[in-house]
Formats: structure tokens, sequence, C-alpha cells
């Protein structure tokens, strides 16, 4: 059974810092690139960070670019976001996600595999 858990969302400040995590299990995660995407209420769901299999390449949206890191660590099957002067339009359902291909995509649906969301609230 492939399971996706996150964590480490939750309330902060304008101005503050959350480091999310994703662990990967039923899967060899180092087969895996991984991906974190946000959905805010009424909008669609939208690409954050993208990491590869060996964690040498990242890419951010434009939006997060400067403030956003993700991260990777293959022996414990686990993918980071450290999330760096946060903004109350950051505030979303957070998840992270699987790509098996070994082709390059931001769109939600080349991934295979999705965690449940972790909530992040940035209060102004």
């Amino acid at each position: 059974q492939v399971q996706l858990v996150e964590s480490g969302g939750g309330l902060v400040q304008a101005g503050g810092s959350l480091r999310l995590s994703c662990t990967l299990s039923g899967r060899t995660f180092s087969s895996h690139a991984m991906g974190w995407f946000r959905q805010a209420p009424g909008k669609e769901r939208e690409f954050v960070a993208r990491i590869n299999r060996s964690g040498t390449y990242t890419y951010y949206a434009n939006s997060v670019k400067g403030r956003f890191t993700i991260s990777r660590d293959n022996a414990k099957n686990t993918v980071y976001l450290q999330m760096n002067s946060l903004k109350p339009e950051d505030t979303a359902v957070y998840y992270c996600a699987a790509d098996s291909s070994m082709l390059l995509s931001f769109d939600s649906g080349r991934y295979d595999y999705w965690g449940q969301g972790t909530q992040v609230t940035v209060s102004s």
C-alpha cells in the first residue's frame, strides 16, 4: 500500500516560517521525483516546488521563489518544504506528490501518488 504522509502545517504569523515534511512508504522513494502543490479555498491546485530523484535539481513557482526551499533525504524517504517569509496569500492546503516519470512536469495530473494534505494558515 502506497502512502504519502505530510506533517508540519499549522498557523503562523506573516513573516514566520514553517517546515513541511512528507514521507513515502510502499514505493522506492529514490525512484520518484517529488513535488509540493497547494490549494487555497475557491482556487485550483497549483504547483509550488519540485525536486528530482537525487535532489540535484529543484524548481519553484515564481510566487515562492527565494522564500521556499524543497529538499529530500532519500535515506529517510522524506521530502521537505522549508517555508520562510510567509505571507497571508500562502494560506492553503499543501499536498506532496510523487512522480515516477522520467519527464519533468509541473502538471499535477502527471503525479502518481498524493498525500492527504496539511493546512497552512498565515495570519496578517
